[in-house]
């Protein structure tokens, strides 16, 4: 049986309505920026709230955003994979918070030569310049501002420390651990420093390393933690172990929960740091070069806050209340 004319001509123009509907879809996401978010995990706090933030600002600003993470804090490899195929997705922009600040630097340089702008958000690369630009705390600011703080709060008495760590050769952890040692008066070796365990920010890593220390040296009374997971979990074991009285914990994050913890007086105090808003200027600074062709370049502060309910003389702070308020940048 034939097909009738009219027929044929039907199904031949709603063909081509439907081609071009397709092409003009195809259009469109071409036309879309494209922007790529790769974390260290996705799974901490900070990291999830970084996320949401660029979500929010390349939604507003009509960008697509790819993200990607780490399985674990320090998987690097999964961070050049991501970085790969973000470039290949054509990516006009990539945000990292780079796991292995050296490591993935060649990675960082193959994506710059295709044109990509690569931006370090939070951890900056070593060196420095491998990325366009950094959006992030002054982590040894950060780290000044609580070791100030545990120095006036001690009041005087011998101090003996431990030092809750990150991992070695990230450049967030040293510069964070140094500055508490700067703000705190004593230089790397001192001899109040009585332990120092690597956590890589995990609360059960450092719960152990608390445990650790607390074996090595029973009289510690300041403890010095990466984050507030890490300080969670030192909190934890010095709990149990009925010491959780004596010893003052400062951290650095400034999360909600990490600041909930502080109003409980589990932390005495943290730095509060706004990875919503580093995210958000990331994906606006991305969105813009694919516009104008314009770079960011140098060190942007997104700024850093010390939160406590127990504010000492000479040291800036704010309270818990407002620490509540602005936990992540929201």
């Amino acid at each position: 049986m034939k097909t009738r004319p009219y027929v044929v001509a039907a199904r031949r123009a709603m063909a081509l309505a439907a081609a071009a509907s397709a092409l003009c879809a195809g259009t469109a996401f071409a036309d879309q920026t494209v922007i790529g978010l790769i974390t260290k995990t996705d799974t901490n706090p900070f990291f999830v709230k970084m996320k949401e933030g660029a979500e929010s600002a390349a939604q507003k600003d009509g960008a697509k955003l790819l993200t990607a993470a780490g399985r674990y804090d320090g998987d690097n490899a999964a961070q050049v994979t991501a970085l790969e195929n973000m470039t290949t997705a054509g990516a006009k922009a990539i945000l990292i918070t780079p796991s292995d600040t050296k490591a993935i630097v060649p990675s960082i340089k193959k994506a710059r030569a295709a044109g990509v702008m690569v931006i370090a958000l939070d951890t900056p690369t070593d060196p420095q310049d491998a990325t366009d630009g950094l959006f992030a705390t002054n982590n040894f600011k950060a780290g000044e501002l609580i070791g100030e703080y545990a120095k006036k709060a001690l009041g005087g008495k011998p101090a003996k420390i431990a030092t809750l760590d990150l991992a070695p050769g990230i450049s967030v952890g040293i510069l964070r651990h140094n500055g508490f040692l700067q703000g705190f008066g004593i230089k790397q070796g001192d001899p109040s420093i009585v332990c120092s365990q690597d956590t890589r920010g995990d609360q059960s890593k450092g719960q152990a390393a608390m445990e650790n220390c607390l074996q090595k040296a029973p009289g510690i009374n300041v403890v010095y933690t990466i984050n507030e997971p890490a300080a969670a979990g030192a909190y934890r074991a010095l709990k149990t172990a009925g010491k959780d009285k004596g010893v003052l914990i400062v951290s650095i994050d400034g999360g909600c929960e990490g600041v909930r913890n502080v109003k409980a007086g589990e932390i005495a105090a943290t730095a509060q740091q706004y990875p919503l808003k580093m995210a958000a200027m990331g994906v606006e600074a991305g969105v813009d070069y694919a516009k104008t062709g314009k770079k960011v370049s140098g060190y942007t502060d997104t700024g850093v806050t010390l939160i406590t309910d127990k504010p000492m003389s000479g040291v800036d702070s704010k309270d818990t209340k407002f620490g509540l308020e602005n936990c992540w940048g929201k």
